[in-house]
């Protein structure tokens, strides 16, 4: 074992150490080593208390286990002892629970015959000679619990077992501790332990008795305290700010930060790296990585117990205040477009975000708690993790209801961001009546003419477009534009996003003609203003090359479609649902083209894409099944296309409902693969519901209908030629 070797192996040293913080295991481990090596040691061993003074406990070890009668008038009776040990074999001394490595230093025996394990919370000892013990890994944590509870009890409780090991944080101490207190209340179960332990913290019963048949001796905030006592006030201090932040790494800037936000501008950069270094001596604080990897992290019941400690503190009382304020400060930086970069920066931060907006909102005003509460959601948005994002932005919608009052522009502005998230979940009648809500606040706090109220209209009109409501759209992505031209100029990037919204209306409408140029000018003004690499520029390249793809000019489309997803992939990722999107319009382009073995995998990397993120009741998830079973189609592998062309129809109904584009589109697949099929009944009767659904909600002669009754047309005919 590791112990053996630090003791054995290394013949220039006598002298090894196991480190770690209060609860580890380190006295266990000293005694479990004593018993098991003890016949590796014929002349003995010989254990001291290292929290009492040495020369009493040697003076009854020499008497009662040596036949020594030590001198009263000795200095050093443990020099005196190992001077006239019997025998020459060699003994191991275990000092357990070092306080003062100084002053025991010179009191320990050089001779090599002596073999000296110490056990400590303090970092003592070169790195070679010493033993850092961890908490225990998963499974050895269950293993443990398991030992002291019983096997069917851990069984029929699993998840909640698992849940304990990590509520103590896999400290062996704290495992030790509810293993017991379990065993004892044979009705208690897991679950309802967890509930007293969130309520009371360290000060559980739980965690506070002890058992006979434990090694330790002390309770796990006891056990902490032994720690906390010699630290410096200004450590004590650091740890206070440390209780602050979530069981999760920390940068050790966001310390700085939430330090130098106190009134007293008495830490210097010295003194915090003398605080630092005083909680990493004593296994307080974990440290990690090198350089600006460097992280830190606090054990989660340590955590709980500076937490426990902060209102002893005086100096402790503005803490939450300047952490609340790093925490935000770090917030406003994220953008509503969250990319690969901005992910990498501002990831390890969320966990702390969350802490703020759970446990310190209180501390911040009005609009600091709306944009820590908005940033997390578009954060949680950019994963597509769909829940969060919606827990974010209905707390953004209370914060600013309650307030800052319901007619307030920053309530618009979070019923709009409530509404987005819902149509981006194709939850379509949901997200309405908020953008009517936001649009109707701002026209009338703001004026007409203000951009937020263009943004109003503009997102109200893309939930219409989304529902396939294009002449409900149309003014409202106008009106959108004239104001954005007038009050931001026509270079301004939204300017841009109104031309683009205007122009994917009109390709949809089968306008060509008039989207073309306003495509052409937004993503003129995309790489002009935001550069050529950027997602918006990406958004651009992608639906000008669509409209190509539509007019048949495919040598046009497909450098644009690359483009696209070489910025994309860049930005945002491999797994992104807008990469997902370009793999998928290039495949369609691909397959417009005859190209089939191209076009597969692309379908099918983006398909698995918006499985994997969106989930597979989504709108995006639906066409994608769509487009994959149109090649298969296309290819003749009409059996593996029927079941994709059915599951997609199915997912549009639920989620869109009978009357939307979309779902005519899906029975228009349907129809079209039946026909090939030679199943001309059903072909017909889909397709009839496909032209009942455009001529109610497009323009008779919009090309989708007129294709639609023609294709009805060819197959009654189909039909007719069979009787």
């Amino acid at each position: 074992m590791a112990v053996d070797a630090l003791l054995r192996a290394n013949q220039r040293v006598n002298i090894a150490a196991a480190v770690g913080m209060g609860g580890v295991g380190k006295t266990e481990l000293a005694l479990q080593y004593a018993l098991r090596a003890g016949d590796g040691f014929p002349g003995g061993v010989c254990w001291l208390d290292g929290r009492l003074p040495l020369a009493p406990q040697m003076v009854d070890f020499a008497q009662i286990h040596l036949g020594l009668t030590v001198p009263e008038e000795v200095e050093n009776p443990l020099a005196w002892c190992c001077q006239r040990w019997p025998g020459n074999e060699p003994v191991l001394m275990v000092v357990d629970d070092v306080q003062d490595y100084g002053a025991l230093k010179p009191l320990l025996p050089g001779n090599p015959r002596f073999r000296v394990l110490l056990t400590t919370r303090q970092g003592i000892l070169p790195p070679g000679q010493r033993l850092a013990l961890e908490v225990l890994v998963p499974g050895a944590a269950l293993d443990l619990l398991r030992s002291l509870v019983g096997p069917e009890r851990i069984a029929a409780e699993l998840s909640e077992a698992e849940a304990l090991c990590e509520w103590v944080g896999r400290l062996p101490l704290g495992l030790e501790l509810v293993g017991y207190y379990l065993s004892l209340r044979p009705e208690l179960t897991i679950e309802r332990l967890l509930e007293r332990l969130a309520a009371k913290q360290l000060t559980a019963k739980a965690l506070v008795d002890t058992y006979p048949a434990m090694t330790a001796e002390l309770g796990v905030a006891a056990a902490f305290e032994l720690s906390w006592e010699p630290l410096s006030a200004e450590a004590k201090l650091v740890a206070a700010a440390l209780g602050l932040f979530a069981a999760a790494p920390i940068r050790w800037r966001w310390v700085e930060e939430t330090l130098t936000g106190q009134e007293d501008e008495g830490w210097d950069e010295e003194t915090l790296e003398d605080a630092q270094a005083e909680l990493l001596r004593v296994h307080f604080l974990q440290v990690s990585g090198m350089g600006t990897a460097t992280r830190y992290q606090v054990h989660p019941l340590v955590r709980e117990f500076f937490a426990a400690k902060r209102p002893e503190l005086d100096a402790a009382a503005s803490l939450p205040q300047g952490f609340a304020q790093a925490m935000v400060q770090i917030a406003e930086t994220v953008p509503y477009a969250v990319t690969l970069e901005v992910r990498s920066q501002i990831t390890e931060a969320v966990p702390h975000w969350e802490t703020v907006a759970a446990q310190w909102s209180e501390v911040l005003g009005e609009y600091d708690k709306i944009t820590c509460a908005v940033r997390l959601a578009w954060f949680y948005q950019s994963l597509n993790q769909w829940r969060d994002a919606e827990r974010c932005c209905l707390r953004s919608l209370t914060i600013s209801q309650t307030q800052l009052g319901p007619r307030h522009p920053d309530t618009a502005t979070s019923l709009n961001n409530l509404a987005e998230l819902y149509r981006s979940m194709g939850r379509y009648v949901e997200a309405e009546p908020l953008f009517t809500e936001a649009l109707e606040i701002r026209r009338a706090e703001l004026g007409d003419r203000h951009p937020d109220t263009a943004q109003g209209l503009n997102n109200l009109a893309l939930l219409y477009y989304s529902m396939g409501r294009y002449g409900e759209a149309e003014p409202f992505y106008t009106e959108a534009l004239e104001i954005r031209k007038a009050k931001l100029g026509d270079r301004h990037p939204s300017t841009a996003t109104s031309l683009n919204n205007l122009a994917e209306l009109y390709r949809s409408m089968g306008r060509y003609g008039e989207a073309e140029p306003l495509y052409t000018k937004a993503l003129e003004i995309w790489k002009a203003e935001l550069g050529d690499r950027h997602p918006s520029t990406a958004r651009g390249l992608n639906n000008l090359a669509a409209l190509y793809q539509s007019m048949g000019r495919y040598g046009e489309a497909e450098p644009l479609y690359t483009e696209a997803l070489k910025i994309w992939k860049a930005k945002l990722g491999d797994r992104h649902p807008d990469t997902a999107t370009s793999l998928n319009n290039l495949a369609a382009l691909y397959q417009s083209m005859g190209r089939y073995g191209e076009a597969e995998p692309f379908y099918t990397e983006a398909l698995k894409i918006w499985k994997a993120e969106l989930g597979d009741r989504h709108p995006s998830t639906a066409a994608s099944l769509n487009n994959l079973a149109s090649l298969y189609r296309s290819m003749g592998r009409y059996g593996e296309a029927e079941p994709l062309f059915t599951e997609a129809l199915e997912i549009c109904k639920a989620e869109l409902g009978d009357r939307h584009p979309d779902t005519a589109q899906g029975l228009n697949n349907l129809a079209g693969l039946y026909y090939a099929m030679n199943r001309f009944p059903e072909a017909a009767a889909m397709m009839a519901g496909v032209v009942d659904i455009f001529e109610e909600i497009l323009d008779p002669e919009h090309p989708n209908t007129v294709t639609g009754r023609e294709n009805l047309g060819i197959i009654q005919q189909s039909i007719e030629g069979l009787k």
